[in-house]
């Protein structure tokens, strides 16, 4: 049950990156008011928009009519819903959509969606002429407090995720609370993961507060709303201070070299995995891995497996439905993470509850000796 949208105050996080700043507004209504908050900061006055079939439903109308209203010509481009749409073929219709529109430097490329749409959009509009302005209006948890902030986009290869992209900043954030009450409880725990993401990189008291305070996130309301402004506030430090990955930056990859190589070796399948539950397995068994290499205690690992059990997300390899994972296949995937540098693998560990830090030259033996252990289990 939901709590009233009336009860929910309206959050800014400001994103101080110089020329690149921009705004991330939190609350209900926000599609609603698309036209006004876009026409405020662009100058153009045309936006392509893409969006997903799951999404154009509920949101592609209302968003149209928004626009419409304040003086911006509109076109749209409704795709297949799903991790696989993350790719070069679909990158190549949209690119070609925002073509045919018209769309010039001053005019925006609007991701309404998830994630994968937000990252393929910003994608395009990072490419388009050399770069258009772009919009994210992210309608799932998941996107709300990490993929739409920060300017990270790309798409997937046979390689691996994300491994194709481009750092391109949005001109404006709008995580319009409203669209969450239409998630199923899947997405919306997938989502939430990353949330915890944040209080176990560096903010103890957060995850803390989460432990006691994930049933009201979950039931909506402010609770919900601050949850979600706290990560956009603490994924923005991190981007200020580190804005193409260089060093800190790397820090809001924790659980993801694990989640990234169950989601390859399941292949994008959602009916068994998605992004945030593969994050939560790969948090678990970062915080199990550092335990096991004596960096942090097997509390603390016991702890977030505790946490993540309690709002029903996956905590272990074997929670993941279907064939088992080879563990060859896992560490495949792991050497063609994007962190890997001179062949090196690097993985995010932990210290501790909200001590974690990046790990260099990570010998691949203790990885492979881990998966195995945890394979059996």
């Amino acid at each position: 049950m939901t709590t009233s949208s009336s009860q929910v105050a309206e959050k800014l996080v400001h994103v101080p990156l110089g020329e690149r700043a921009y705004d991330i507004l939190i609350g209900p209504g926000l599609i609603g008011r698309a036209g006004g908050e876009i026409t405020s900061r662009i100058k153009g006055r045309k936006a392509a928009i893409v969006t997903d079939e799951n999404v154009a439903p509920l949101y592609l109308e209302a968003l149209t009519d928004a626009l419409q209203t304040d003086g911006i010509e509109v076109a749209s481009l409704t795709l297949p819903a799903g991790e696989k749409t993350k790719s070069l073929d679909h990158l190549a219709a949209v690119c070609d959509m925002a073509l045919a529109a018209r769309i010039e430097r001053n005019d925006a490329i609007i991701a309404l969606g998830g994630g994968v749409i937000g990252d393929l959009a910003g994608f395009a509009a990072g490419i388009v002429r050399r770069g258009v302005r772009f919009v994210q209006i992210p309608t799932s948890l998941l996107s709300q407090v990490d993929s739409s902030v920060g300017g990270k986009t790309g798409v997937n290869s046979r390689h691996g995720k994300n491994l194709l992209g481009v750092f391109h900043q949005p001109d404006l954030v709008l995580a319009d609370t409203d669209t969450l009450n239409t998630l199923s409880e899947r997405e919306f725990r997938a989502g939430y993961a990353e949330v915890a993401k944040y209080g176990l990189i560096d903010k103890p008291d957060f995850f803390e507060w989460l432990e006691k305070n994930w049933k009201q996130v979950f039931s909506g309301g402010p609770a919900r709303a601050e949850a979600i402004a706290i990560s956009c506030q603490a994924k923005s430090d991190v981007v200020v201070e580190d804005e193409f990955e260089n060093g800190r930056r790397a820090l809001l990859n924790l659980g993801h070299t694990f989640g990234h190589a169950l989601e390859a070796a399941t292949q994008y399948d959602s009916s068994r995995l998605v992004h945030g539950e593969g994050v939560a397995i790969g948090m678990a068994l970062a915080y199990r891995f550092s335990a096991r290499l004596n960096l942090a205690s097997p509390d603390d690992a016991e702890r977030v497996e505790a946490h993540l059990k309690a709002v029903g997300l996956p905590t272990r390899i074997s929670d993941i439905p279907g064939e088992a994972l080879p563990v060859e296949r896992l560490m495949e995937a792991i050497a063609q993470d994007k962190k890997v540098k001179s062949g090196k693998l690097t993985f995010i560990l932990t210290r501790g509850i909200g001590q974690s830090y990046v790990a260099d030259d990570v010998a691949a033996s203790e990885v492979l000796t881990f998966l195995e252990l945890q394979k059996a289990r």
